[in-house]
């Protein structure tokens, strides 16, 4: 029988082994992601991947001696560019707001105040700043937020030892999420519908899309309302996914892990 001294998620605990086990104010990962197009060979929900990481910073902090669970991720991310893919689920900025207010006061409430957030989901991340600073004024807690996508990019050229296929492989529906989906995931990633890159950028009003919301007009971006239909060809922009793989995922979420345990232990040695 598993003991409540084993279980990683709040999910996982009874009643009476959380009034125990929370009793201690011990970390609180919450993990974020979102349910969009990944590219046809990646399973839509990166919320996934996000969750996974998110239960072994909390292993890795517990070998470490500090007291750890995950929150229920939260498989909604905030809408901004994905509205038109079939199946996928957002959450208007407004209601994801509303959502993390809610899901952090209900924490803050049972006393427990060492919330760091996994963001899986760029559009998360300007929700996530305004409910935490907000926090910070009401009840004087700091809530770090970890997006991971972004950490783990900037980690691709060391990984891949190839700064230049690290860059081919960048953005979305490639690098770093495609490569950590097939290191977690290899059951759901399809290696048979990966998709070759455009050859050349999408054209809207007759200008060059360059960025997830602008495209290039006279050497300068500028911002449209765009959508991701508009943006990319199969929900791969600006990148190569057929220069993925496990191995470059599994030496990501090594990474990620590690700085999620380490961010930890700093923060407990912060008085957090």
């Amino acid at each position: 029988m598993k003991q409540a001294a084993e279980k990683l998620c709040l999910a996982e605990l009874t009643a009476q082994e959380a009034r125990t086990a929370l009793a201690d104010n011990p970390v609180i990962i919450l993990p974020l992601g979102s349910h969009e197009d990944q590219g046809p060979h990646a399973p839509m929900g990166d919320y996934l991947c996000a969750d996974a990481i998110a239960r072994r910073v909390a292993l890795a902090a517990r070998m470490r001696g500090i007291g750890a669970y995950v929150a229920p991720v939260l498989p909604y991310g905030g809408a901004d560019y994905f509205g038109s893919v079939v199946g996928g689920i957002a959450l208007g900025q407004a209601t994801l707001r509303a959502v993390l207010t809610d899901m952090m006061s209900c924490l803050l409430r049972s006393g427990l105040t060492r919330i760091i957030v996994f963001n899986g989901h760029g559009g998360n991340a300007q929700a996530v700043h305004d409910v935490t600073l907000s926090l910070r004024h009401t009840h004087g807690v700091v809530i770090p937020s970890v997006y991971l996508w972004s950490i783990a990019a900037s980690m691709l050229p060391e990984v891949m030892g190839d700064s230049t296929a690290a860059e081919r492989s960048a953005g979305h529906g490639g690098n770093p999420l495609s490569s950590v989906a097939m290191a977690l995931f290899p059951d759901l990633v399809r290696p048979d519908l990966l998709p070759a890159p455009a050859a050349q950028a999408r054209q809207f009003m007759g200008l060059p899309v360059n960025g997830f919301a602008t495209a290039r007009f006279e050497g300068a971006s500028i911002n449209f309302p765009l959508e991701i239909d508009e943006i990319a060809t199969q929900g791969v922009m600006q990148a190569d996914p057929r220069l993925c793989s496990a191995v470059t995922g599994l030496e990501l979420v090594e990474r990620l892990t590690t700085l999620g345990a380490d961010l930890v232990a700093h923060l407990m040695q912060e008085k957090w």
